[in-house]
């Protein structure tokens, strides 16, 4: 059984967000992403996979499908297959989320 502690995963960088893998396998992968204020990913699809995004520290603005929504820590949302979705960190603070993909079977 593999184990990660979640809040020992605070790597940031001024050039870009970064990713800190958690697990993986063959069906899913969770991941934690950093944020510096100001920075952003760049909204995109994943035709086969649902994306579920968890802040754990900070504040962050989530697209989904052009839609704009202000989540703040301990709140939760969904990009499901094929939905465009992006992050940005409009704060002064820094940004923490805890993010589950999964491959759909269709």
């Amino acid at each position: 059984m593999d184990i990660a502690d979640v809040t020992d995963r605070r790597t940031f960088d001024d050039d870009s967000f970064q990713k800190s893998n958690l697990f993986e396998t063959d069906r899913m992968f969770s991941d934690v992403y950093c944020f510096e204020p100001g920075q952003s990913q760049t909204p995109h699809t994943h035709e086969n996979a649902d994306k579920v995004y968890y802040v754990l520290d900070g504040a962050g603005t989530f697209v989904i499908d052009g839609a704009e929504h202000t989540l703040e820590e301990g709140n939760a949302i969904i990009a499901a297959a094929g939905e465009e979705h992006g992050v940005r960190n409009d704060s002064d603070e820094r940004l923490r989320t805890l993010v589950f993909m999964a491959w759909t079977t269709e």
